[in-house]
C-alpha cells in the first residue's frame, strides 16, 4: 500500500448502482443526475452521440438511421432521457439506452 488509506476504499453508490472509490464519491454531487449511454458512458451537455438502433420518431413520420450522428445534446434531469436537435424535428427527446457517446 501506498500510504494511502482511500486508494483502496470503495463505496456502493445506489443512484448508478456500482461501485465507486470513497474519494470520488465525496465529490459526487448527490443531486445531480449521472446519465449513461448504452455503454456506460457519462453522458453531458455538448455532447454528440450516435445511435445504435433505428428509431421512428411518434409525431414526424421519419425514422432515424443507425449510425445517424446527434450534436449537441442537453441533459434533462432524467437519468434515462436526453434533448436534441435533428434536422427537421424539433423537441426531439431519445432514450439513453438507444445512443453511444462518440
Amino acid at each position: 500500500m501506498d500510504g494511502n488509506g482511500d486508494a483502496d476504499t470503495f463505496v456502493y453508490d445506489e443512484a448508478s448502482g456500482e461501485w465507486i472509490q470513497a474519494a470520488p464519491a465525496a465529490a459526487v454531487d448527490s443531486d445531480a443526475v449521472i446519465v449513461r449511454d448504452s455503454v456506460g458512458n457519462v453522458l453531458a451537455d455538448g455532447d454528440q452521440v450516435t445511435l445504435i438502433k433505428d428509431l421512428t420518431v411518434k409525431g414526424a413520420g421519419q425514422t432515424l438511421k443507425r449510425g445517424t450522428l446527434i450534436k449537441s445534446i442537453r441533459l434533462t434531469g432524467d437519468a434515462q432521457e436526453i434533448d436534441c436537435r435533428y434536422d427537421g424535428i424539433k423537441g426531439l427527446v431519445l432514450r439513453a439506452e438507444f445512443v453511444r457517446k462518440r
